[in-house]
């Protein structure tokens, strides 16, 4: 079973989209294992994008995801990073596919509603920056065998 971090992003909120991207996720076969409305810290956002400091987008990036409060969900499931990805669209909602999150939503890369890792590594250091281990909850769902082989 894997794990991966998504961020419903400020623009998400104020939009109202919180239940339909969660909707979208859920009825991909996706369990959610860990869920929290909050506000991002500056702080919280510079060890979330430490990766892109120094680079031209960093500033905004810090500046827009502090705007507002956020939905961060822990996400899992059998190729949950990828399932995520492909259900969330390119990062540039101009080119992502109708049906997915930010196609369907989204006009600009800085607008772009969610957040989710993009890999192992990744999901691993972000997981804990939002989650500690008591507030991730294990459990199977009725539905799971009719979901997963």
């Amino acid at each position: 079973m894997e794990r991966t971090l998504v961020i419903i992003k400020p623009d998400a909120v104020q939009r109202g989209l919180i239940g339909p991207i969660l909707t979208r996720l859920e009825q991909r076969g996706l369990r959610l294992a860990g869920l929290k409305l909050l506000h991002i810290t500056a702080d919280l956002a510079a060890r979330h994008y430490a990766v892109h400091q120094g680079k031209p987008f960093y500033e905004p990036l810090v500046e827009f995801i502090t705007s507002g409060p956020v939905v961060v969900a822990v996400v899992e499931g059998h190729n949950a990073i990828e399932v995520v990805r492909k259900t969330m669209g390119a990062t540039n909602p101009a080119q992502a596919n109708p049906g997915t999150i930010r196609g369907d939503w989204g006009l600009e890369i800085g607008r772009n509603l969610i957040h989710g890792s993009d890999g192992p590594d990744t999901a691993a250091y972000e997981i804990p920056l939002f989650f500690s281990d008591d507030e991730i909850v294990a459990y199977e769902r009725a539905i799971d065998g009719w979901i997963n082989e």
